[in-house]
């Protein structure tokens, strides 16, 4: 429900617009669900079976908006177009391409890419087996953090501190990920947390609604941390620096019209940035930005 927010701007939007939609969502207790929200509502289990029975129960439909649900929706939407469904039935995807969406999750060719437009990273590189693993943490040295590639809300990933906890971790982690893939990167434990959430246009012009900033250090994930918007404790040739490193990554990622997340951490003794990730999407960050400011994301979006 963390996304009502999100799908609820949008579906009045769309209906000011004088669009028909159409909504799934598998949890009844939200907003969005309301008859008077959608012209037509399913309550179904997100799958790629449900997206099937309404697209044979609506040929009229012609575009699909995947970038209001989280990362449950970008998920199923890249399961669909695997599939060849959006394409058997003519359906245009909107707000984000596959191509943002699987360069932002994939953690290898993010990293690659981030290289290539000059963006910091912590070290790291992708195992997609156990012996890789051990390799890479080898080179590395602990302490490190585990994530699988594809996973909800960190699940699956962790901080290790030594060779036990992490031949634990490892195993869990390539487990978690629906592709068997963990990036190991050293760990920026106790760093500080940031995120922008920027909003583009269909021609290119980006802007930065807000800054936000985890009130815990890097090593408590964002949804167990308290964040205050605007950011508070960032130089301003820092945000400035920031800024610009933000609107790089996300004209890098694709030439989609809409919101997008990026988080950042800043080391608290040398003001040194690094990248941390991408989402090609409103995320829960949006509405707290949305509702801090009074400047609607995902209507815009």
């Amino acid at each position: 429900c963390e996304f009502d927010y999100s799908g609820t701007q949008a579906l009045r939007s769309l209906r000011e617009d004088g669009i028909e939609t159409v909504l799934i969502n598998s949890n009844p207790a939200t907003i969005m669900t309301d008859p008077a929200m959608a012209d037509h509502v399913y309550l179904l289990p997100l799958t790629t079976k449900s997206i099937l029975q309404i697209l044979k129960e609506h040929p009229q439909i012609d575009a699909v908006l995947p970038t209001m649900g989280g990362q449950t929706a970008l998920n199923l939407c890249i399961e669909a177009d695997e599939k060849g469904i959006w394409k058997d039935f003519g359906i245009e995807i909107i707000g984000v391409d596959i191509a943002a969406i699987n360069i932002t999750e994939d953690r290898e060719q993010f990293k690659n890419l981030m290289q290539e437009i000059g963006i910091p990273m912590a070290p790291q590189a992708t195992a997609t087996s156990y012996l890789k693993g051990k390799e890479i943490a080898q080179e590395i040295g602990f302490p490190l953090v585990i994530r699988p590639s594809f996973t909800l809300g960190g699940y699956g990933g962790g901080f290790v501190d030594n060779q036990e906890e992490f031949n634990e971790a490892l195993k869990r982690g390539l487990d978690a990920s629906p592709i068997h893939e963990v990036l190991v990167e050293q760990s920026i434990l106790g760093w500080k947390e940031y995120e922008l959430e920027l909003l583009r246009d269909n021609i290119g012009n980006v802007i930065i609604i807000c800054s936000i900033e985890n009130f815990d250090p890097m090593g408590v994930h964002t949804g167990d941390s308290i964040t205050v918007a605007p950011a508070m404790t960032l130089p301003d040739t820092v945000y400035q620096k920031m800024r610009d490193m933000a609107i790089t990554m996300m004209n890098a990622i694709g030439q989609f019209a809409g919101g997008c997340n990026v988080q950042f951490s800043v080391n608290p003794e040398t003001d040194d940035i690094i990248g941390i990730e991408i989402n090609p999407r409103v995320s829960r960050s949006s509405a707290l930005a949305s509702k801090a400011t009074g400047y609607p994301i995902a209507k815009i979006a």
